[in-house]
């Protein structure tokens, strides 16, 4: 059985606007995904801090997928 079969691996979108996209997506789901952890464990005191926390995290996510869909770093 291939290795693309069993882990569903699919080559990454060639177009520029779609791997933009797609960087966004997973930034969004970084960015509230830090919100909810946040609030969850209860460690927002101030709710600038828990957007700026957010938005590097959603930053960070951002740029880092699309460094690996640009085939600029390794997955």
């Amino acid at each position: 059985m291939k290795r693309e079969h069993v882990f569903r691996i699919r080559d990454c979108p060639n177009e520029l606007g779609d791997q933009i996209f797609n960087s966004l997506i997973m930034a969004g789901d970084a960015f509230f995904a830090s919100l909810i952890g946040m609030g969850a464990v209860g460690v927002i005191q101030d709710w600038k801090v828990a957007l700026l926390g957010a938005g590097i995290s959603a930053g960070f996510t951002f740029f880092s997928t699309l460094a690996i869909q640009r085939k600029l770093k390794k997955g």
